[in-house]
């Protein structure tokens, strides 16, 4: 009887479990979830939304579109994609987040690519932003995930995935380092994966994210949420131990603010930003390839 019920349980294990952590997410999460409804995958798919405190209807909007829902007292990205991944019964976990959409196909690349390189934990993809985002959001993922891409076929390795559009095996997951803030949940997350094995990486998988914060500007981008919340923060935490920097402010808004620097400054921002980009890369392949 026992070896029947754990056939039966088997048997019944989804395929994919997808997590999206949430913080008052209720103009977004409809439209993510309606998403993942129409994907094309023939196997079994549950998805996890993480409630991170919401005071909104987040919850209700997750229930009532068929998600299961995670409360994670804890406030923090990590925190939230650790409880949800904890719970998650799949074979296959993909992390994503509230405000992100994908293609029907996506979840059924994703299993392809695994299926055919069985002895890969994850395969990471790229990102590019929805309509409304300012029109240095066209070039910014195209240069970014082009150079990872460009990085994958020369060497074989991925040195950045983002945690909107990333699968591991759950048999191989290492857990996410609740001390790190903004880079724990993907940054770290690679690192750690690699450790266990092959990670691989489609940029012609991408998903579409909300341009929300890019709205706040490009200085704010480059200098806040790069530099000082993602850069600057995951290496102090990191180092430390503990967070000693926490996460950047969240944006709920729709609609765009007004920038305050001028066309000429975003140029020169934007020069700055491909420069130094391509600096942090060739840092980061050296990094990696150390860790």
């Amino acid at each position: 009887m026992d070896e029947e019920r754990h056939a039966t349980l088997v048997d019944a294990r989804p395929r994919f479990s997808v997590v999206i952590p949430a913080l008052d997410e209720e103009g977004y999460l409809a439209d993510c979830l309606e998403s993942l409804a129409r994907q094309d995958f023939a196997g079994g798919v549950e998805v996890i939304v993480v409630d991170n405190n919401s005071t909104d209807r987040t919850a209700a909007i997750a229930r009532s579109l068929g998600a299961v829902v995670v409360h994670e007292p804890q406030a923090g990205v990590c925190w939230a994609r650790q409880r949800g991944t904890e719970h998650a019964r799949g074979e296959i976990v993909v992390s994503t987040d509230a405000d992100t959409t994908f293609s029907p196909g996506w979840l059924t690349r994703i299993d392809r690519t695994l299926e055919l390189h069985p002895s890969c934990v994850a395969v990471g993809g790229p990102c590019s932003f929805s309509d409304g985002s300012p029109f240095w959001a066209a070039i910014y993922p195209r240069l970014l995930f082009g150079a990872v891409a460009l990085v994958h076929r020369l060497t074989g390795r991925v040195v950045y995935v983002t945690a909107t559009n990333l699968a591991f095996r759950r048999s191989s997951w290492p857990g996410y380092d609740t001390r790190l803030t903004q880079g724990g949940d993907e940054v770290d997350l690679l690192r750690r994966l690699q450790r266990q094995g092959p990670v691989l990486f489609d940029r012609h998988n991408p998903t579409f994210t909300s341009p929300r914060r890019l709205q706040q500007g490009l200085a704010y981008n480059l200098v806040v949420t790069f530099f000082v919340y993602y850069l600057l923060a995951y290496w102090l935490n990191r180092l430390a131990g503990r967070p000693l920097l926490g996460t950047a402010p969240a944006f709920r808004r729709d609609r765009p603010r007004s920038s305050l620097i001028p066309w000429m400054g975003h140029v020169l921002l934007a020069s700055t930003m491909v420069a130094l980009g391509v600096i942090l890369l060739r840092t980061g392949i050296y990094l990696v390839g150390l860790v």
